[in-house]
């Protein structure tokens, strides 16, 4: 264990400086779909010579990590967004994306330590644990009031060793066919401990544990805590995402003669391969990346006749592509502050809908000046896996309740302004799944995927995963046109107790 602790990010992918860097001739490519996988293919495409046009069915890129304006009753102009991301430091990929638009980060700042909230035990915090595995899991045991001795001896040591022991093979043929909650309640972890460190975590990926597999939640523990080698803190950005992430990368895109065509919705594709929008209009290319959420590529899948039959893998295959539980995100405007010393961003355990807050004025500039005039706060709500069949108001009202139970300084403030949805294009990770998931490479000659739903050979997880997948479709048009490959990295990809 302590040899492999040593361990620090995992090159998959090399680089061939032996291969040529852009691709030899005139080659084309529609990327379908721009959020973070999308504008990931786009934009390294088109770093490699490659004709490319994005196609986004919103007004702006983005997709979950999407932000558009909003008017506020004051006159004020805000920029809003799907719901708070925390971009951690073992987002290799991501991050390497992001540097291409600022090399140091600077645009990134420490989001502070992230406690745990529950209105039956005292929070619980990762602030200032070892960042390397396994200290980091002996400081947590030592320090944790969640973990102590005596209440572990119920403790399942047998049960709790696939933990420690992630194998992408071994894990998901034996834990892909068990739900998250059975694989839990097996560990006979104390109450506490399972409802302030392991329900939260679970729960954090937009499915319920009962549907969930335990397989794919166990890659998670991997890859967020157990071989991460960059500690468990994460960074946001100090302004809004569109002004932070999207506008630049889409002028950088878009100098290297890149496309953009957003506010079009794709209707099919054809092999050959065309790419026909529902207003008639069609895009003709030698490559197609189908990064869209997986309800959207579901659909052009199956309004796609002539994909079955050229494909028939890939098409049953995103037929039986899934999306979970609906998430709900309210943003409310007020008009006092929280008190001072409640964290940017809590998660929160054990209460009916509310999964985590995020003080935005204390980490986005805009939201920073607005509440300074006036004294107020803007404050967000998230229910990663809301009940089912609630509007977004009723879910605000559940939600804001909630948080009066464990903020008591919330019930007597005003709300000045709400900005409430409720999505349901996260993708689901159900039991017995993974073997049916498709991959990057499909038997679409041709056709790619690319997104946080799409089968990976290595650790990864939400905006990660979207930006590792594009890559290797990325890569898998290079190497037709004998290019050399962008570099792909990852945590450790074995278990500390990995045979």
């Amino acid at each position: 264990m302590i040899r492999r602790s040593g361990e620090r990010a995992h090159l998959v992918v090399r680089s061939r400086p032996d291969l040529p860097r852009t691709v030899g001739g005139p080659v084309t490519a529609v990327v379908v779909g721009g959020g973070i996988a999308g504008v990931t293919a786009a934009l390294l495409l088109a770093e490699r010579g490659v004709s490319v046009t994005l196609l986004e069915r919103e007004a702006q890129l983005g997709g979950r990590l999407a932000a558009w304006p909003r008017t506020l009753p004051d006159g004020s102009r805000h920029m809003v967004e799907h719901g708070f991301h925390g971009f951690f430091r073992q987002y290799y990929n991501w991050r390497n994306v992001l540097r291409r638009i600022d090399p140091r980060l600077a645009f990134l700042r420490p989001a502070g330590h992230y406690p745990i909230i529950s209105q039956q035990w005292p929070e619980e915090s990762f602030a200032g644990l070892p960042r390397t595995p396994p200290a980091n899991l002996l400081a947590l045991l030592a320090r944790s009031p969640s973990m102590r001795l005596r209440e572990l001896r119920g403790l399942d040591g047998t049960a709790a060793l696939p933990l420690l022991s992630y194998d992408r093979e071994e894990t998901y043929r034996r834990f892909d066919g068990v739900s998250a909650k059975d694989f839990l309640d097996a560990l006979g972890m104390p109450a506490r401990a399972r409802a302030m460190l392991f329900d939260v975590f679970a729960h954090s990926f937009f499915n319920h544990q009962e549907d969930m597999s335990a397989a794919e939640m166990l890659m998670q523990f991997h890859f967020y805590f157990l071989r991460n080698p960059e500690g468990l803190d994460f960074d946001a950005t100090g302004e809004d995402y569109e002004t932070a992430i999207w506008a630049p990368l889409a002028r950088q895109f878009e100098a290297l003669g890149g496309r953009i065509r957003t506010g079009v919705t794709v209707a099919s594709v054809t092999p050959g391969w065309t790419v026909t929008l529902r207003d008639g209009a069609e895009l003709t290319a030698d490559h197609v990346v189908l990064a869209a959420d997986p309800a959207a590529a579901r659909a052009i899948a199956a309004a796609s006749p002539g994909l079955a039959e050229h494909a028939p893998v890939l098409a049953a295959q995103l037929a039986a592509v899934e999306t979970t539980a609906p998430y709900a995100v309210s943003r409310l405007w007020t008009d006092r502050d929280c008190r001072a010393e409640r964290a940017v961003f809590s998660s929160v355990s054990r209460e009916a809908t509310l999964d985590s807050v995020t003080l935005y004025h204390r980490i986005e500039r805009a939201a920073g000046q607005w509440a300074r005039r006036g004294g107020g706060s803007v404050i967000e709500l998230h229910a990663y896996a809301a009940p089912t069949g609630l509007e977004a108001a009723e879910l605000t009202k559940r939600m804001w309740t909630e948080l009066g139970s464990l903020w008591p300084e919330t019930v007597g403030m005003t709300i000045l302004h709400v900005e409430e949805r409720v999505g349901h294009d996260a993708p689901a990770f159900s039991v017995g799944s993974d073997a049916a998931r498709p991959q990057v490479v499909t038997d679409a000659d041709g056709l790619y995927l690319a997104g946080d739903w799409v089968r990976v050979p290595f650790p990864s997880a939400l905006m990660e995963r979207a930006a590792g997948s594009a890559i290797l479709a990325v890569n898998a048009i290079l190497e037709r046109h004998g290019a050399g490959p962008h570099q792909v990295w990852s945590v450790a990809p074995r278990g500390l107790l990995a045979r």
